[in-house]
């Protein structure tokens, strides 16, 4: 466990847990469930795992890599996503949106996603395929410097 001092054996079953998803997960952004995420079987309908991960990667391109959503150049389109749901989470948990960059490319990225509990109980997997593109005539471009250089410390050790 690159990282982290102390022994392993020594923590909680969670913290274990939580720290495992931090060395293969570079980045988490936290989330509280909203109460129009639950749909009527009192859970959080799955629609809305494709948010937390939409909000995690977009959160991480303003902040991080200075992606100007308004009127920037390039813009990030998704080309592809899948979910894997492991376990339900319900309003009003906090939740952990773990993200890391599986492959970079010219143009894209394939970002690789897990949606924890605060504990580290890991409720989802998934992926999510950005294309970036001129704004304007939406053709595919080199994915800008400062972009790239934000993903590229996404990519695991």
């Amino acid at each position: 466990m690159a990282g982290f001092a102390g022994p392993l054996w020594r923590a909680s079953p969670a913290l274990q847990s939580a720290l495992l998803l931090h060395d293969e997960y570079p980045h988490r952004h936290s989330l509280q469930t909203r109460w129009k995420d639950n749909d009527v079987y009192g859970h959080v309908n799955n629609v809305e795992y494709y948010s937390y991960f939409d909000t995690a990667i977009n959160t991480w391109l303003i902040q991080e890599g200075g992606l100007d959503i308004h009127e920037g150049p390039v813009i990030g389109v998704c080309v592809e996503s899948h979910c894997e749901y492991k376990g339900p989470i319900a309003f009003p948990e906090t939740i952990g949106v773990d993200l890391r960059v599986g492959k970079l490319g010219r143009s894209s990225v394939r970002y690789e996603l897990a949606i924890a509990r605060e504990d580290g109980d890991r409720v989802a997997t998934g992926w999510f395929v950005h294309v970036f593109v001129d704004r304007k005539s939406r053709r595919p471009v080199d994915i800008p410097a400062p972009l790239r250089e934000a993903l590229e410390r996404l990519v695991p050790a």
